[in-house]
C-alpha cells in the first residue's frame, strides 16, 4: 500500500512539473480573416499547415479581437487589458499605462522561460517597418511600440515588400492603370521573383526554426509574427499559381442598398467606392490575399515541422491567431477597422498537450490568452487581468465563460457587444452617431440593421444598458492602484 501511495505521489509531482515546464509557441498572422482558411470552410484558399494544427488542437469559431486594427489589438492581448483600460487606442506600447506590471511574455520570462520575439508581435509598421527592419514605432509620436522588457532576445525580419522584383500592380485608386506600384497601406499585388527567403516571412520562419532547435532543452516562450497577408500582397510567384486566372475567383454577394440602413460611421474606411476598384481589380485583390495567406501557411509549416523534429511537440502549447479579421468585399467593405464579424472575429487555434482535438463555438476574446496559457503552464494568473481563463474548454468545448464578447474600433469610435443571438454596435459612448443591431441567427451575414425598427426597441435599450455596464467594468481596473 505504501508503495502505491509513493507511486501516486510521484506521478502527481511528475505531472505538475511537466505542466509547469510546458513551452509556448505563439504564432500570429497579420490582417487574417478566418474566412480565408480551409479549416474554417474556405474551399478555394488552401492552408494545409494551419489545417494540420486545427486537426490536432481546439479550433475556436467565435473568437473576437478587442481592437479592430493592429496597435490596439496587440497592446491589449499582450498587456492583459482592454484598449480603453490602458488608453492604447493607437500604435504605442502599453508600458506607460501598465507601469511595471508584467506583460504576457514577460510573465513567462520572469518565471525562468527563454522569451523571444521574431518579427511583428507588438505593432510594427507594414510595409515601412519591415523595409527598415526596425522594432516598430508610433506613427504619430515616434515612440517604440515594442517592449524590450518582454523579451530575452528579439529579432526582426526585413524584406523588400512592395519593392520586390516581380510582376506588380497597384489595385487601389488606380482606375486608369497609370499609377505605379506604391508603398504604404495600399492594395498592391506583387507576384514576386525569387524564393521564400527573399521576404520577411521566410526569414521569420527560418529564425523561428533556429530558435526552436537552439532552445529545445529548456522552457521557452517563442512569439512568431508573420506579416502576411497584410498589404502589400507580396509572395513568390508559385503561391499565386492556384489562384490564376484571377477572373475565376468569386466575390461576395452584393445586396442593393446594403448601406442604406446603417449609420455613416458604420461604412468602413475602405470601400469599393473610395478604392475605385472595378471587378477585375477586386478579384485580383482576393487572389493576391489568398496567395499571401498560402505563403504564410507554408512558413508556419516549417515552424511546426521544426517543433516536431525537436522532440518538444508533446510538451508545447501552440497558439495560432491573428490580430483582427479582414473584409474581402463583403458589404463592399475591404480591409479591417469595421466591427462586422469579418473584421472583428479572428481565427484561433490552440493545441494543448494531452487534450483531444475539438471545435469550440463558445465566445472567447484574445484577451483570454494571457490568463489561460499562464494557468495551463502552472504559472500564477494575476487577478488584475481583464481576460478570462478558458482552460476548461479544452476538456469541455461546450463550456462558456462569457455571455458577450467586446471589441472596439477607435477610429470610428465604435463599440461591439457580440452575443450568441445578437451583434450590437454603437458609435460614440452615448450612441449619438448611430446604432446597429443584427440577428445573428436569422441574418448571419449582417445585411439587415434592426436597430430602428420599433419591435426591437427593447432589445436596443437592453444593449445600451449592457454597454454602459461593460464600459464601467473595462475602466474599473484602476491601473494606478493595482
Amino acid at each position: 500500500m505504501k508503495q502505491i501511495i509513493v507511486l501516486i505521489v510521484s506521478l502527481f509531482l511528475h505531472v505538475s512539473v511537466s505542466a509547469a515546464q510546458q513551452n509556448v509557441l505563439f504564432i500570429i498572422s497579420d490582417d487574417l480573416t478566418a474566412t480565408a482558411l480551409s479549416c474554417y470552410g474556405n474551399t478555394i484558399c488552401k492552408t494545409p499547415n494551419i489545417d494540420r494544427l486545427a486537426a490536432q488542437g481546439t479550433r475556436f469559431t467565435r473568437a473576437l479581437c478587442q481592437g479592430t486594427y493592429c496597435g490596439p489589438s496587440r497592446a491589449s492581448f499582450i498587456s492583459g487589458y482592454y484598449p480603453h483600460a490602458t488608453g492604447v487606442l493607437g500604435y504605442t506600447s502599453p508600458r506607460r499605462a501598465i507601469g511595471d506590471r508584467a506583460t504576457w511574455p514577460q510573465h513567462f520570462k520572469n518565471a525562468g522561460y527563454y522569451s523571444a520575439r521574431v518579427s511583428k508581435i507588438y505593432h510594427m509598421g507594414v510595409p515601412g517597418g519591415i523595409e527598415e527592419g526596425g522594432d516598430g514605432r508610433d506613427h504619430n509620436k515616434g515612440d517604440g511600440a515594442d517592449d524590450p522588457a518582454a523579451w530575452t532576445e528579439k529579432f526582426n525580419s526585413p524584406g523588400p515588400e512592395w519593392k520586390a522584383p516581380g510582376n506588380g500592380e497597384t489595385l487601389e485608386g488606380n482606375p486608369d492603370g497609370k499609377r505605379p506600384v506604391v508603398g504604404g497601406n495600399t492594395f498592391v499585388v506583387v507576384e514576386a521573383d525569387g524564393d521564400d527567403m527573399v521576404h520577411s516571412d521566410g526569414k521569420t520562419a527560418a529564425k523561428a526554426v533556429e530558435l526552436i532547435q537552439k532552445h529545445a532543452s529548456k522552457p521557452f516562450f517563442l512569439a512568431v509574427g508573420f506579416v502576411r497577408p497584410h498589404v502589400p500582397f507580396v509572395a513568390p510567384k508559385k503561391y499565386y499559381e492556384p489562384y490564376l486566372p484571377y477572373d475565376k475567383l468569386p466575390l461576395p454577394q452584393k445586396i442593393a442598398g446594403d448601406w442604406d440602413d446603417i449609420p455613416k460611421p458604420g461604412i468602413n474606411y475602405k470601400t469599393i467606392v473610395n478604392m475605385k476598384m472595378d471587378e477585375r481589380r477586386q478579384k485580383k485583390a482576393v487572389g493576391g490575399y489568398y496567395a499571401s495567406v498560402a505563403f504564410m501557411d507554408a512558413q508556419i509549416g516549417k515552424v511546426l515541422d521544426a517543433l516536431e523534429k525537436s522532440g518538444q511537440a508533446e510538451n508545447t502549447i501552440v497558439i495560432f491567431t491573428s490580430d483582427h479579421g479582414y473584409h474581402l468585399g463583403e458589404h463592399d467593405f475591404w480591409a479591417k477597422v469595421s466591427l462586422r464579424d469579418e473584421s472583428a472575429m479572428v481565427p484561433l487555434i490552440i493545441k494543448v498537450p494531452g487534450k483531444k482535438p475539438a471545435v469550440c463555438h463558445s465566445l472567447v476574446e484574445l484577451l483570454d490568452l494571457y490568463p489561460t496559457v499562464a494557468s495551463l503552464c502552472g504559472l500564477e494568473v494575476p487577478a488584475r487581468l481583464q481576460g478570462k481563463n478558458i482552460s476548461r474548454m479544452f476538456d469541455d468545448p461546450k463550456h462558456s465563460v462569457r455571455a458577450a464578447a467586446f471589441s472596439v474600433a477607435p477610429t470610428s469610435k465604435g463599440y461591439l457587444l457580440r452575443e450568441d443571438k445578437w451583434a450590437y454596435i454603437q458609435y460614440e459612448e452615448d450612441a449619438s452617431k448611430g446604432v446597429e443591431l443584427f440577428d445573428m441567427v436569422k441574418d448571419p451575414k449582417q445585411y439587415t440593421n434592426l436597430a430602428a425598427k420599433p419591435e426591437f426597441a427593447s432589445v436596443v435599450a437592453g444593449f445600451k444598458t449592457k454597454f454602459a455596464a461593460k464600459m464601467k467594468e473595462v475602466r474599473a481596473n484602476d491601473l494606478g492602484q493595482n
